[in-house]
């Protein structure tokens, strides 16, 4: 297994390291499970939008294929012929992530799967309470609040919720129209008019939820671990 996260801020409440600490949260639980080995975790991601709060880190797309390509390529020289991807920062990293596999399968001749927690989840998010989809939301400070509770600062949790999300997320049900990236600027004006960069309502945030959703994510990439063996 190898987490993939970003370094980015998640608003004034939740830790910059927030998709990478989410990532490799997972992967220690399944191979604890398993006895499947994790790889080292790549901590950056392609967060331009994000550049907008101090402490983000982004990387070009074409530096990410190649590092993670690297990688996948080091492991193969040793004997490793599958590899899952566990990607913490949903659609962002997702291209590169999608272009460096598939070059990977075709150069290297090995076998990649990507393990997403967003498209894993879509089945529990019915069920559990989560609010509107977005940034530094209750579905991410839930699940931080249940692995890592001593790095979250409810306090300075801000609510913001726009009218429309059609740039949050093409998954989120409200988006009909169409999916717009987002992008610094965008990000500035939430920021500007806010005081924070959220979108979504980690004021709604549970460690609960986050348990029964940390679990659901670890019961999925377990059951793909044991059927690819």
């Amino acid at each position: 297994m190898i987490p993939l996260g970003s370094t980015e801020q998640h608003g004034r409440h939740a830790p910059l390291g927030t998709d990478s600490l989410l990532a490799i949260a997972l992967a220690e639980d399944a191979s604890e499970r398993t006895g499947v080995l994790i790889a080292p975790p790549i901590w950056y991601g392609w967060s331009p939008h994000h550049m907008v709060a101090p402490g983000t880190v982004s990387v070009r797309p074409e530096v990410l294929i190649e590092l993670l390509y690297d990688v996948i390529r080091s492991l193969s020289r040793h004997g490793f012929r599958k590899f899952v991807l566990i990607n913490g920062h949903r659609l962002a990293n997702l291209p590169w992530i999608q272009i460096a596999s598939e070059r990977a399968q075709r150069e290297l001749k090995v076998s990649i799967f990507i393990f997403d927690p967003l498209y894993m989840s879509l089945d529990l998010r019915k069920k559990v309470d989560f609010g509107p989809f977005g940034h530094g939301d209750d579905m991410e400070t839930s699940h931080l609040m249940h692995k890592f509770p001593e790095l979250v600062r409810m306090e300075e949790a801000k609510d913001y919720v726009p009218e429309r999300v059609v740039y949050a997320d093409p998954l989120e049900p409200k988006d009909t129209l169409c999916y717009i990236p987002s992008t610094e600027e965008r990000m500035m004006e939430i920021k500007e008019s806010t005081g924070d960069t959220i979108i979504g309502t980690p004021s709604r945030s549970d460690p609960d939820k986050g348990k029964l959703y940390h679990e659901h994510l670890v019961g999925r990439l377990v059951e793909l671990l044991q059927s690819i063996r």
